[in-house]
């Protein structure tokens, strides 16, 4: 299986998970700056993490620290849904 083919197929799980990202920071009133800054990484790396038309692959060391950074388990990162748009 080629590489191409694995980001293919998580491409709606990297999406979602990026929107459900920028919602809880969002929620809690917080900047990209000041969660990529308490997640230890870059804004734009937030940024490209959390862009609904950008697929970008990033590390469980990310992923917990972004959850970290928001107070929540890296799981419930995985596990949350986003509710319906109206």
């Amino acid at each position: 299986m080629s590489k191409k083919e694995v980001e293919f197929s998580n491409r709606d799980r990297f999406i979602e998970l990026g929107l459900m990202i920028a919602s809880l920071r969002k929620m809690q009133g917080m900047s990209q700056e000041k969660l990529a800054e308490k997640a230890k990484i870059s804004r734009s790396h937030l940024s490209s993490i959390e862009a609904p038309n950008i697929v970008r692959p990033f590390s469980l060391e990310v992923l917990c620290n972004i959850a970290d950074a928001l107070g929540v388990r890296a799981g419930d990162l995985l596990n949350a849904t986003l509710p319906p748009t109206k």
